[in-house]
Parts: structure tokens; C-alpha cells; sequence
């Protein structure tokens, strides 16, 4: 899943964004999905494997969200918008299901 979830993030500045703000916001929601799969493997105890997937998921959702409103605003290709949607997706069912 850290492997979806870097090739998330290369994905996120590999398409173009036209607005600043909703690009950076996608690039760093990504990377802060990366960063709290990484964190929650290191952990220990389930409960706080759980709760930190449940930030990584929160954290893929915001990216997605990201593009879809560049997207309606005209700064990204529905394409591209396809392709963050269905990777965002996968890695969003994989952490649901390590949610408890």
C-alpha cells in the first residue's frame, strides 16, 4: 500500500494544476497519505495503527477532493482527474479496510 501511495504522490506532480493553491494542496495531502501509512506500519498496538490509517485515509480523500475542485474550476483535465480518482479510490479501500 506505501507503494500505491508513492506512486499517489508522483501522480499528483506529475499532472498539471492549473491554480496554485489547489495544486499544492493536492501534492501535500498526498504526501501526508504517504507519510501516515509509513507512521501507522511502524506502530505497535492496533488501536493506534487504526487511528493513523484513519488520517492517511482522510488525508487521500482531501488530495482527490483537490483536483475534482481544480477540475470544476478549469485548472486540471477531467483525465487527469480520472486517474487521481481512481488511484485516490484504491488506496482509500485498502486503509477503510484497516480501519477499525
Amino acid at each position: 500500500m506505501y507503494r500505491l501511495a508513492l506512486d499517489f504522490v508522483r501522480l499528483t506532480h506529475t499532472i498539471r494544476i492549473g491554480g496554485a493553491k489547489q495544486r499544492e494542496q493536492a501534492r501535500e495531502a498526498a504526501a501526508s497519505c504517504a507519510r501516515n501509512i509509513a507512521e501507522a506500519a511502524g506502530r505497535s498496538s492496533t488501536a493506534d495503527k487504526s487511528r493513523i490509517y484513519s488520517i492517511a485515509r482522510g488525508e487521500c480523500c482531501e488530495a482527490v477532493s483537490s483536483v475534482e475542485i481544480a477540475e470544476a474550476a478549469g485548472q486540471c483535465t477531467l483525465r487527469d482527474l480520472a486517474a487521481v480518482q481512481q488511484l485516490g479510490g484504491r488506496i482509500s479501500a485498502m486503509l477503510s479496510r484497516l480501519v477499525k
